[in-house]
């Protein structure tokens, strides 16, 4: 998504339209059903990128986690655009074991390979969100949502229209770009097929972007801008943000925290200096050079620094982080590097993406506290 920046329009017409593949089943009548076929589909379509493709297969599935006590809270999660359900792989644990049931999706287009997400539209997104909602709802009394960048679109839309949502975790909620150029990829992707092409490097996420894929984001973010203009949400909701998200338009979307969800709330601000006073936010400074961090990013969010592909020392070090190509390749020599948001950069570092959260283990109480009061 960060890397969606210019001039996407005037790209000469070379590309071309895909006839569309079927997509992946996802209304089923059961959980169980649903992550049994979709493993089958991701086994069927995924491009493997390592010589351990059933650990792909499901790293890159939909799960259900319980607590080994029965329980009527459950939470459903949704992944944000190129991403996979492995992005709430450590909250995912963190929520069951204080009780409750975690489902994660697969949206449509994820999980196989990055030409997939030329095909899906905003309705197969949408429904599927809806679809695994009310099933959740059928068995459980208390139902939260949950969504990062995207999913957090979706979740969102949801709760305004379906009165059985009982809470949202919003995690660098997307209802806004700050690029304005994402606005072109519903139109673009006639004509051109990529918004971004670079190496298949990492097991859970998409590094390159179909230009569908951007446009379909574009609608959700549109349908939750219209939705919220005319409905505020009376529901709690926990919002996380970082203030140098280099997707997000943070002010606008604490704009609309203040003013569109009037129910108990919540926001933890990472950063310096919220871009309203009278938000009252949690502050975590990420100004952090014990850890050699510069600021926080878009996905440094969810992830524990444990966490094993993306924590401290996890395998999927991001260097592609919108800096010079001769930065880019000491970071992948192993040089020691700082960790920022994408494109930031300063004098004398070279700068991987964030991709932990220095402070999980406070966020993690942060929301169970919250969702418990």
């Amino acid at each position: 998504m960060a890397r969606f920046l210019t001039l996407v329009f005037f790209i000469a017409l070379t590309g071309c339209t895909k006839d569309p593949v079927p997509q992946a089943e996802f209304q089923q009548s059961t959980f169980a059903e649903y992550v049994e076929q979709t493993q089958a589909w991701i086994r069927a379509n995924r491009r493997f990128i390592s010589d351990q493709s059933e650990q792909e297969v499901l790293l890159n599935s939909p799960f259900e986690r319980k607590p080994d006590q029965p329980s009527n809270k459950a939470v459903l999660l949704v992944h944000g655009l190129s991403d996979s359900p492995y992005s709430f792989n450590d909250l995912a644990d963190s929520l069951v074991e204080k009780g409750y049931v975690v489902r994660t999706i697969l949206l449509a287009g994820h999980g196989t390979k990055p030409e997939d997400l030329m095909n899906p539209k905003l309705d197969d997104w949408v429904s599927a969100v809806h679809h695994h909602t009310r099933l959740l709802a059928a068995e459980y009394d208390d139902v939260w949502l949950g969504g990062y960048s995207t999913g957090a679109n979706l979740v969102t839309s949801e709760a305004l229209e379906n009165p059985e949502v009982d809470g949202l975790l919003l995690f660098a909620p997307a209802f806004k770009a700050k690029s304005k150029m994402v606005a072109l990829a519903p139109w673009a992707k006639y004509f051109v097929d990529w918004a971004d092409q670079d190496l298949e490097e990492n097991l859970v996420k998409y590094d390159s972007l179909a230009m569908n894929g951007a446009g379909v984001f574009y609608q959700t973010s549109e349908r939750v801008m219209a939705l919220l203009d005319e409905h505020t949400l009376t529901i709690p909701v926990f919002m996380a943000v970082s203030e140098a998200d280099s997707v997000v338009d943070i002010p606008l979307v604490t704009e609309l925290y203040k003013t569109r969800f009037n129910g108990p709330k919540m926001l933890t601000w990472f950063g310096e200096t919220p871009s309203d006073s009278t938000l009252k936010p949690i502050l975590r400074s990420m100004r952090l050079p014990e850890y050699r961090i510069s600021n926080g990013s878009h996905m440094s969010l969810l992830f524990s620094p444990q966490n094993p592909l993306y924590g401290i020392n996890g395998l999927q070090r991001q260097c592609n982080n919108g800096q010079e190509d001769e930065a880019e390749l000491s970071c992948r020599q192993g040089t020691d590097v700082w960790y920022s948001a994408w494109g930031y950069r300063e004098k004398g570092k070279i700068h991987a993406r964030l991709t932990w959260n220095p402070y999980y283990d406070e966020t993690v109480q942060d929301i169970l506290g919250f969702m418990e009061r």
